[in-house]
């Protein structure tokens, strides 16, 4: 039977992992049950992302502006503050207006304008950089209670150094040839680089070099009146 989650492959979250009890302590991937919700997995249950951390903490996003939006006005809600560095403010001013509700918590900057945003562990933030394929060396980088999430379109020649640094990576749908390259820098196995190529939209293969996991991002209503169905281009 296909997985409802790629078109016509059956998607390797199929598969069954098991490991003994006195290993669980190294497994390192950070989705759990303390952050935000990105979906669901192919059974339903929530997949969260905890995106505050007390050590600097990048992600990579391979994917669509929807899903960076859905991200930013979920981590918004959790009262972080959430700073976007784009090229394409347009892109972002209605969901910024409409999120705010009088209040700043999504602020949008020119590239490389970024002023320091003063992290505490009562008062996380979150860096956004919507920059494009080649995005500059960020002025603002991430360190304690501020993570930085990097948008990237598609692959470019700056995306592997990008991979190889980030602390965890989201890939959507992307071509068979950048799935074969996302997979050999992230160490995926051969079926998981297989269904890169066809995850349906709004679905994201979170992983690191060890863990991974599929999560169907489903947006609410509100989301939804605000930015549409999901999408993996724009």
């Amino acid at each position: 039977m296909a997985s409802r989650y790629t078109q016509g492959l059956l998607g390797p979250h199929r598969v069954e992992h098991a490991v003994p009890a006195d290993h669980l302590g190294a497994l390192s991937l950070p989705i759990g049950d303390d952050g935000v919700v990105v979906g669901n997995d192919a059974e339903g249950r929530p997949q969260v992302i905890g995106f505050h951390h007390p050590s600097p903490y990048d992600v990579v996003l391979v994917g669509g502006l929807w899903t960076a939006q859905v991200l930013a006005l979920r981590l918004a809600g959790t009262g972080a503050r959430v700073a976007v560095e784009t090229g394409r403010a347009q892109a972002w001013t209605h969901l910024v207006q409409a999120a705010g509700a009088g209040q700043e918590c999504i602020s949008l900057y020119d590239v490389g304008r970024v002023p320091p945003m003063g992290p505490t562990v009562s008062s996380p933030v979150l860096v956004i950089r919507d920059c494009g394929m080649r995005p500059p060396r960020g002025r603002v980088a991430a360190m304690p209670w501020q993570s930085v999430l990097t948008l990237l379109p598609y692959l470019s020649p700056v995306a592997p150094r990008l991979l190889r640094s980030a602390a965890l990576v989201g890939v959507q749908r992307v071509s068979p040839d950048e799935a074969q390259q996302i997979g050999r820098i992230m160490q995926l196995p051969p079926q998981e680089v297989e269904a890169l190529s066809t995850l349906g939209d709004g679905v994201t293969l979170w992983c690191t070099r060890r863990e991974r996991q599929y999560a169907l991002t489903q947006p609410t209503d509100a989301e939804s009146g605000l930015l549409g169905t999901p999408r993996r281009l724009d």
